[in-house]
């Protein structure tokens, strides 16, 4: 499961103009939280529809926090040069902002999970 989002680093295979790696991996993960299998129509419908409201939501709460979820715009470097990433292992700035970014998601994630039980628990 890791190596599904391992193109994301650096944005989308490093187009800095992609959304930040963290934000589309919350979005994959988003997805996986509320599967249902497709030959349940009406559930896979709901799911769907949960999966992209908590993605919108994901990316409005990222952006608040962090003021934008484009990769190059939150590191300041451009992946598609040569060396920069490189250059961005070196600086380690992937400590501070990267791994902020990475735990922001998390919690975020675990907030909407925490949310599809207590629903679900609603619905019983």
């Amino acid at each position: 499961m890791l190596w599904t989002c391992t193109s994301f680093i650096g944005g989308i295979g490093g187009q800095q103009e992609a959304p930040c790696g963290v934000v589309n991996a919350s979005a994959v993960c988003l997805g996986l939280l509320h599967r249902v299998p497709s030959a349940e129509k009406k559930a896979a419908k709901r799911a769907r529809n949960a999966a992209r409201q908590n993605a919108a939501e994901f990316v409005y709460l990222f952006r608040e926090e962090f003021g934008n979820i484009e990769c190059g715009t939150l590191l300041g470097m451009d992946f598609s040069k040569p060396g920069e990433y490189k250059r961005f292992l070196k600086s380690e700035i992937w400590k501070d902002k990267c791994m902020k970014y990475a735990q922001f998601a998390v919690e975020k994630i675990f907030g909407f999970e925490e949310r599809k039980r207590g629903a679900e628990a609603d619905t019983d």
